[in-house]
């Protein structure tokens, strides 16, 4: 199932990446396409312009020379207005030929040729000046063969290479083209263009243009005969990485969701099916451990009764006391272990009837000691009160904040592995008294302290058996202090001991 959930995962991760490099080519010939596009209208309005008096000059005049074409073309064009009609407005700008005519030496030869070839036609046009005067330049245009169409391309762009190329495009043009073609194609994107001549950078360019940007994109403009430019037309498109994101974000949103909730339940299913087994093996454990303790009373108690039945025993009044004795402290024993465990059901099931008084928690810290002194005096140990607190009454159940203190007393005797030494501190923090039981034992791990409280928690000690109990002392007093508003914590580190740190609240 974690392969399989892996395996969509990586599926996932491969189509999104795969759809943004095809979104990512998509968009790199769009580009490459708006701009031959551009750089096509730009050299076709160009022609379109310096067609009709170049045309006007070759029809007027019988001899060409160069000497006299270039008079002319200086004439005519230094007396033509370039307009250029848009939908978002008309631009307007004075357009003259330098002096670079001076030293043009253009070909009459080819144009002399080109007269010839349309010889037929001006001879027609000529005897209807009427007809003539009302084509417009774009129907002359139209009129043109692809052949002769081509010879005067040829012409025009020896003619147009010799002005600037600011004054052969403007900006706006070159903005407004590229915005145009960006809305037919329903391309959302912000761009940045220059035109560059030989690697160097012209004057008509954008402010924020970046030579190196990693999205430019380029296109020569101005072709000559041979398909060759010294012009290039550079454009950054600034938002190309956002706008191809944004065409499959709805999608990638969707399967990123979809498999989130995939993850999510996997790991919820498998956490599960941890705690499940988690549950399983402290189950386990606790019915050993329960076992283990029910036991050794059970088979003392029947030792016990065999041995009074044996005839040399029951005539003995002080060997049958002793083990009547011994049977009713097993049984004791027995009920302690079983009260344990009803307790710790009453208070899951909020059944426990906890009735708090007025109590003195050192009243309480002393009885509990006298608990277990016996004990600790057996294994020649001590516990040593070290009450600091001026402050001590509280509002508690005497009989269950007495066994939360002797329970904790107990575990200090239980895990100290040679003669119990525990200290007990209270000492007052605002409106709070704190009670501390430090003992010398064997410490326990970071991963005990966190789990501690739990449930039937007890930290492992391989097939060691020498700690006795189930592990529920110590979740009945973090319960009881629960219930009583109060904290509990332990600080401990292994072969060191342990202090078991109760926060309880002053009243007056």
């Amino acid at each position: 199932m974690s392969l399989s959930l892996i395996g969509i995962i990586f599926v996932q991760g491969y189509w999104i990446n795969n759809t943004v490099e095809n979104n990512e080519e998509q968009f790199s010939y769009n580009a490459k396409q708006i701009l031959i596009s551009v750089s096509n209208k730009i050299q076709y309005r160009e022609f379109e312009e310096m067609y009709a008096p170049l045309r006007e000059i070759l029809d007027s005049i019988d001899d060409l020379d160069s000497k006299t074409l270039r008079q002319s073309l200086n004439i005519s064009i230094d007396n033509t207005a370039r307009t250029f009609a848009y939908a978002n407005g008309i631009l307007e700008e004075d357009y003259k030929l330098f002096s670079s005519f001076i030293n043009f030496n253009i070909d009459t030869v080819k144009l002399k040729n080109i007269l010839n070839r349309n010889a037929d036609i001006s001879a027609e046009e000529n005897n209807s000046v009427s007809h003539q005067k009302s084509k417009t330049k774009l129907d002359r245009i139209k009129e043109l063969t692809d052949l002769q169409r081509k010879d005067y391309e040829i012409v025009i762009g020896e003619i147009a290479s010799l002005i600037p190329i600011h004054r052969r495009v403007q900006k706006k043009e070159i903005e407004y083209l590229l915005r145009k073609e960006l809305e037919e194609r329903d391309i959302k994107v912000d761009y940045e263009y220059a035109i560059y001549s030989n690697a160097l950078a012209t004057r008509v360019r954008s402010d924020d243009f970046s030579w190196d940007y990693p999205t430019t994109y380029a296109v020569p403009l101005f072709l000559n005969e041979e398909g060759a430019s010294k012009y290039q037309l550079y454009v950054n498109f600034t938002g190309k990485k956002r706008y191809v994101l944004s065409t499959i974000k709805s999608m990638a949103i969707l399967s990123i969701i979809f498999t989130l909730i995939i993850v999510i339940a996997y790991s919820s299913a498998l956490s599960q099916l941890m705690q499940q087994r988690q549950i399983s093996q402290i189950k386990t454990d606790f019915i050993n451990n329960m076992t283990h303790e029910l036991k050794t009373p059970i088979a003392t108690i029947n030792l016990a009764l065999d041995s009074i039945k044996n005839p040399k025993i029951s005539g003995d009044p002080e060997k049958v006391q002793r083990y009547m004795n011994m049977i009713r402290e097993e049984n004791k024993r027995m009920h302690a272990q079983v009260e344990n465990v009803l307790r710790i059901s009453q208070l899951e099931k909020n059944e426990l009837n906890i009735k708090k008084e007025r109590q003195d928690l050192h009243d309480i810290i002393e009885d509990a000691v006298t608990h277990v002194s016996l004990i600790v005096e057996n294994r020649e140990g001590y516990i040593k009160p070290h009450l600091g607190a001026l402050k001590s009454m509280i509002l508690a159940n005497d009989s269950h904040m007495t066994n939360v203190v002797v329970n904790m007393l107990d575990n200090a005797v239980k895990y100290s592995e040679g003669s119990p030494k525990i200290d007990i501190y209270t000492e007052n923090v605002k409106n709070s008294i704190v009670l501390k039981i430090r003992d010398q034992g064997v410490g326990m791990s970071k991963i005990a302290q966190k789990k501690i409280f739990e449930k039937f928690f007890r930290e492992h000690t391989g097939d060691l058996h020498n700690v006795k109990g189930h592990g529920l002392g110590l979740t009945y007093v973090k319960r009881i202090i629960d219930d009583h508003h109060g904290q509990i914590w332990v600080e401990s580190e292994r072969g060191k001991g342990s202090t078991f740190i109760i926060k309880l609240p002053l009243i007056s």
